[in-house]
């Protein structure tokens, strides 16, 4: 079956330059486009994508606040894609649930490999974007540490090691490595974590992760 993807960009231009590379590769089908975020939104409802690949800055609604909104509502996982000089917009991204968040200079085959990726559940950054994300934790980081999220209490020792494995930003594949396990039983471990935590996406439990490393054990 055919991974699904709503674009969602301004630019006309660039969103004919993204279905073409999409519809281009093999199980993928572009359903449809947006130019703002709201209209995204009522796409999404309408075509049931898997994926929203996500333009930030948009006339209207804009793309975190979307995002936040199909992710919220469970309506398809969103792969933010934008422009380096908007990396101060990575962390609000990911906090809205995005699963992944890459720059428009990415490569045809790059693109088409975090559609896939994240379609499969796992998070995507790119390079750029992992240490904009770091330079953000650094300037951000409070005086005194936030109160774990009580949902960390109900995470079993494995569950714990996972949360670990997810805030240094492994794949699947590297936890179930690592840990010794099977791929299908990391998936289990990674949404039961999510559900504890109350949390949307993976990435988004890599950040709890790192705001709480004593609290999860890598």
């Amino acid at each position: 079956m055919s991974i699904r993807v709503l674009v969602a960009d301004d630019h006309a231009a660039i969103r004919a330059g993204l279905v073409m590379i999409l519809d281009g590769a093999d199980g993928i089908e572009v359903v449809g486009e947006a130019a703002d975020g709201a209209v995204a939104v009522r796409q999404a409802r309408a075509l049931k994508p898997d994926l929203v690949l996500m333009d930030v800055r948009m006339p209207g609604t804009d793309g975190i606040t979307a995002t936040r909104e199909l992710v919220t509502d469970g309506l398809a996982q969103v792969l933010v894609l934008t422009t380096f000089d908007l990396d101060e917009y990575v962390y609000s991204a990911l906090r809205a649930g995005a699963a992944g968040f890459l720059l428009k200079s990415v490569e045809a085959d790059r693109l088409v490999e975090a559609v896939r990726l994240v379609a499969a559940g796992e998070g995507v950054l790119a390079p750029q974007v992992t240490r904009a994300l770091i330079a953000a934790f650094a300037a951000s980081a409070p005086a005194a540490p936030s109160a774990p999220p009580p949902g960390l209490a109900e995470l079993t020792e494995r569950e714990r090691e996972v949360l670990g494995c997810l805030g240094e930003g492994l794949s699947n594949a590297q936890i179930a490595r690592r840990m010794v396990i099977g791929e299908t039983t990391v998936k289990t471990h990674v949404s039961r974590v999510l559900t504890k935590l109350g949390l949307r996406s993976r990435v988004q439990a890599a950040i709890l992760a790192r705001e709480h490393p004593d609290a999860a054990r890598g």
